[in-house]
């Protein structure tokens, strides 16, 4: 019997299928991973509270954000480098997150262009964006966003400076990489990953390819530049600059509390996404279910709010969404079906969490997604057996 019926399934077959180095940065987060595991936690110290016998034959789990009908509230986040886990990368993400309804998040430091991913896709995805501290550069991927077609813009504001992943660092997945007797192995123990990722073009982050002059294009090389252009004084009037290039729908993500998300409203974002970067950049951060409610109640009348971190069951997308996020985004789950699947494996991540949505919708007794509230969900914290 198949044990992929559910995403740790998926994240267990991954497991098995890519190298120690390329699983760990995929699942890791930074230093002690406190908040990396308080994502999780925070799901599991809540429960919902079902409705008896007054459920619907038909439920509905379709969200609009921004003008395009989702059939999930579930979309997939941008991560960088995604051909690391599977061939077709952030193309084979895309198309599967269509095949399933759903948008995707094209990173700036993905290892398929945005145009290309747009390109191979009936709807243009959407892009991320870094606070990187050189306009001029800033400009050309966001213009590379806007000929591709992409018409909603999502800021970073988490990363200053990168974090501290440890499992990285013991792992030699750094920059540059640093290859030991031990991780040589391990590749030569994972023959199909590596003529996977062989088979296809050079790995490298798309999109800062040509960018300067005196850099060259291999992975080590563009990552590098990542590094040095990221800002750590990057600013609201950073962010205000940005909103004025960019005539589309503009999110940030990276916000945990109600006075971030005010500011950045007031800079004329038309959402925040609620994050701790999945626990890969400050640890002993809140959890994002906990923060979420704080930044519902100072911008969710005026902004539309989404979430992501901790995501791992259809369960907890009918939490986070009762709770006033309008959809969730996942990232670790979309990268072990790239991994177990390609853009099938992508697909069936989103279909399982859709099922699962499903399911609960009908044992909670609730017709849809829009009709959750925050009163179906309870905290478990000092409550009495």
């Amino acid at each position: 019997m198949s044990t992929r019926i559910n995403v740790d399934g998926y994240r267990t077959a991954a497991r098995k299928r890519l190298p120690r180095m390329v699983f760990d940065f995929i699942d890791g987060g930074a230093e002690d991973e406190r908040t990396l595991r308080a994502n999780r936690a925070a799901f599991t110290r809540r429960t919902l509270t079902p409705r008896l016998l007054s459920g619907s034959a038909r439920r509905t789990q379709e969200t609009i954000l921004f003008g395009e009908k989702l059939a999930t509230p579930v979309l997939l986040a941008p991560t960088g480098l995604s051909r690391l886990a599977g061939r077709g990368g952030e193309l084979a993400a895309a198309r599967g997150a269509r095949a399933a309804g759903t948008q995707s998040v094209v990173s700036s430091a993905a290892s398929v262009p945005v145009d290309e991913v747009a390109a191979g896709c009936d709807v243009p995805p959407w892009f991320q964006l870094y606070p990187w501290g050189d306009w001029d550069l800033t400009r050309v991927l966001i213009d590379r966003a806007r000929l591709a077609g992409c018409t909603t813009l999502v800021v970073t504001l988490d990363v200053p400076v990168t974090g501290a992943r440890e499992r990285d660092y013991r792992n030699g997945m750094t920059v540059p990489v640093k290859i030991t007797p031990r991780t040589a192995f391990d590749v030569v123990r994972h023959p199909r990953w590596a003529l996977g990722l062989a088979a296809g073009p050079r790995l490298t982050m798309a999109h800062l390819v040509g960018l300067r002059e005196d850099r060259g294009s291999s992975a080590s090389s563009l990552a590098q530049l990542n590094l040095d252009l990221l800002n750590a004084a990057y600013s609201w009037e950073d962010l205000r600059r940005v909103r004025d290039y960019w005539d589309g729908p503009l999110l940030v993500k990276g916000v945990l509390g109600a006075a971030d998300a005010r500011r950045a409203v007031q800079c004329g974002a038309d959402g925040v996404i609620v994050s701790n970067h999945g626990g890969r950049q400050a640890d002993a951060v809140p959890a994002s279910l906990d923060a979420l409610p704080g930044v519902v109640a100072a911008v969710g009348h005026e902004a539309t709010v989404l979430m992501d971190g901790g995501v791992r069951r259809g369960t907890d997308v009918v939490m986070a969404v009762a709770l006033g996020a309008r959809a969730v985004l996942i990232g670790r789950p979309w990268m072990y079906g790239l991994a177990v699947g390609g853009e099938t494996g992508v697909t069936r991540i989103v279909e399982i969490l859709r099922d699962e949505v499903d399911r609960t919708l009908a044992l909670m007794g609730v017709g849809s997604t829009a009709a959750l509230t925050p009163d179906m969900v309870r905290s478990t914290v000092g409550a009495t057996p």
